[in-house]
């Protein structure tokens, strides 16, 4: 983002919302946490990484004597699984609930931590009997069941590394990261329930691994969730209940060292070779634990613990599989999707298991936001305390309606900024010391160091948007892209010397807090104007008609780029709000007033749908396609492939201009 063509309009927000007195008693974090960070960054870090069990303690905190390559804790050794699972039940925490289980279907299961040492012990020893050794490659491809996390764990335990690979992605996708990480083994499913029916995984695994496509596998770990018919190879193909059935119950885990592989964690939306982000142990769960425990304000004796991310993805890794178990809570994990059978399913849940934090998508708060107050009305939430946002930046009417409907106008809402590369939270609101205020992820969390730079890497002060860098290594930084240490020193640290480039576009307020606007590539220049998407995108859910907005930049003769909407008006709104072209001038109207007239829309399409992948994210590249009238791209990846079909007929229906 070019500091010479600095964002007009910048987001301001009056409301804030300081922490009760009586919350900020009882806090886990306290302010002194900043000083502390600030005062001994290393000795802080050192600090955290003591709460987890060494087997050897370590003695040195950071050695970044060849950066990029950082190297936290590396005279230590740990176990990963130990410390997230046999520590709670040597120190008599075995009957406290680990997992509370919720299949789509409406089947149950709960895991006491002690059981769930059961469970990973057996499996560890059946990844041992299959030939899997420290350092070989486990792919995992499952749905949202309670041996996705057993396998992870098991992985781990034994020193293996670990590749989660979504349950969305196609074989092609499957097969590209199965060879990249060159893996030995595949633990699958035979499918899971989504949308009310059985969905088949494991034939996306055959097809993977035809032919010579993926020579490396050995075999298939096949859990029998569905119990679909599923084909079946002699020799490779393997079942859990058998493996793992008659596996012995006796693991003793040994400490790695800190820097031994971990996992990798290929991202999402990669073009050409895959880009699979590289994470070690110690630094990893470090901080993994030390931001669970304190962003959440975890108290585990007495908190369920909610994070409705999939293990696919970085969240799912860092706040479900390992940071809850590292810290000793009680977490519910659920199968299926928010509107099966209804779209009170999230509550239902909520409500049925006590739910006390809750972290989840901007994506799916807007989704509620478009059907109304009325669902989640019907349901007690008066369990919430601590409500948590994550994977893009929430504007703020969607956080609003989150606090005032789903935390009962009390629960603070922790807005998290953080990566797959990051490994855990960088940016966020610590509760019972920070005033929230809606759509700003605020401050660095104690132990993080950030700054926004224009394009010649000079620091930007409050007030000015640019490139948001990390300036100092953090203990769950990535330790490189697998397999290509040079890809990984030019795709992030190459545009400022010394300094980790997040991709992402932010600006300090004038009060010192943070607004991410979104990537550098989603900034759109009209009229020599930089515009954020966010930004835009904001100022639309602002006007009570809209629900949930999607802008893109469209090529343009006059301006160079034009801003083209998509929205979906709010249910209760649709009798209101007229045809669509009055829908249109009202909303391009308010987008002039919000931001200015430079920001105003070209074109506004009301949808009733955005093309979303089953993760939740927005795929804006094939919205610039209907934009710029080209041929629609891949949508294989997508959570409902008919949306791009409804959204290309209503744009060659006569757009709203």
């Amino acid at each position: 983002m070019s500091a010479d063509h600095e964002i007009d309009n910048l987001l301001h927000e009056e409301r804030h919302f300081a922490p009760t007195a009586t919350f900020s008693a009882q806090a886990i974090a306290k302010p002194e946490l900043y000083e502390q960070a600030k005062q001994d960054r290393l000795g802080f870090w050192a600090t955290q990484a003591k709460q987890l069990h060494w087997h050897k303690p370590f003695t040195r905190t950071l050695d970044w004597s060849n950066p990029p390559f950082a190297k936290w804790f590396d005279d230590g050794q740990l176990n990963v699984s130990y410390n997230c699972i046999d520590r709670h039940v040597l120190a008599g925490n075995g009957e406290r609930t680990a997992i509370f289980f919720e299949g789509e279907p409406g089947d149950t299961r709960e895991l006491s931590y002690a059981e769930l040492l059961h469970e990973v012990k057996k499996t560890a020893n059946a990844l041992i009997n299959l030939g899997i050794k420290p350092g070989d490659r486990v792919a995992i491809y499952m749905p949202m069941i309670p041996e996705a996390v057993i396998a992870m764990q098991a992985v781990v335990r034994i020193g293996a590394v670990h590749s989660v690979i979504f349950g969305g992605f196609s074989a092609d996708s499957l097969a590209s990261r199965i060879d990249d990480a060159q893996a030995k083994l595949v633990i699958t499913s035979d499918g899971g329930y989504r949308k009310g029916k059985a969905s088949a995984l494991k034939p996306a695994v055959d097809e993977a691994l035809a032919g010579d496509r993926c020579p490396s596998v050995k075999n298939v770990l096949v859990v029998r969730r569905t119990n679909q018919d599923v084909a079946w190879v002699e020799g490779r193909d393997v079942e859990w209940s058998q493996a793992v059935g008659e596996a012995s119950d006796e693991h003793e885990a040994q400490g790695f060292d800190a820097e031994h592989p971990l996992f990798i964690l290929y991202t999402s939306g990669t073009t050409g070779k895959p880009k699979g982000i590289l994470h070690t142990t110690g630094g990893y769960l470090t901080q993994a634990a030390y931001t669970h425990k304190n962003v959440f304000d975890l108290h585990e004796q007495t908190d369920v613990y909610w994070c409705t991310a999939d293990v696919g993805w970085i969240t799912g890794h860092s706040y479900v599989a390992y940071g809850p178990l590292a810290n000793g809570a009680s977490q519910v994990i659920y199968e299926g999707t928010p509107e099966t059978p209804d779209w009170g399913r999230w509550w239902s849940i909520v409500q049925k298991y006590g739910v006390s934090i809750l972290y989840t998508a901007p994506t799916a708060i807007r989704s509620f936001m478009k059907l109304g107050s009325q669902i989640p009305n019907e349901y007690d939430l008066s369990s919430i305390r601590v409500l948590g946002s994550v994977g893009e930046p929430i504007n703020p009417e969607a956080w609003m309606w989150y606090r005032k409907h789903i935390g009962g106008s009390h629960a603070p809402i922790v807005d998290t900024w953080w990566q797959t590369e990051t490994g855990a939270i960088m940016v966020s609101p610590l509760p019972g010391i920070t005033t929230l205020k809606p759509g700003s992820a605020q401050v660095p969390l104690p132990g993080v160091s950030a700054a926004i730079l224009d394009d010649d890497g000079k620091e930007l002060g409050r007030g000015h948007a640019g490139l948001l860098v990390l300036t100092e290594p953090w203990p769950s930084m990535l330790r490189g892209i697998w397999g290509d240490p040079e890809r990984f020193k030019e795709t992030y640290w190459a545009r400022f010397e010394g300094k980790y480039f997040a991709g992402d576009g932010a600006k300090w307020d004038e009060e010192g807090d943070l607004w991410l606007l979104g990537r550098v590539d989603d900034v759109m220049n009209v009229s020599g104007h930089r515009l954020s998407t966010a930004e835009i995108e904001s100022a639309l859910v602002s006007h009570h008609f809209v629900a949930e907005a999607a802008v893109v930049g469209a090529k343009d003769e006059t301006t160079g780029q034009a801003v083209v909407a998509f929205v979906i008006l709010r249910q209760n709104q649709l009798e209101n709000a007229g045809n669509d072209a009055d829908v249109s001038k009202i909303l391009r109207d308010h987008v002039s007033k919000e931001i200015g007239p430079i920001a105003r829309p070209r074109t506004i399409i009301v949808v009733k749908e955005l093309p979303k992948t089953r993760s939740g994210k927005i795929m804006r590249r094939l919205l610039r396609d209907v934009a710029e009238d080209r041929p629609i791209g891949d949508v294989t990846t997508l959570a409902d492939t008919s949306v791009m079909q409804s959204i290309s007929g209503k744009l060659a229906g006569g757009a709203n201009d």
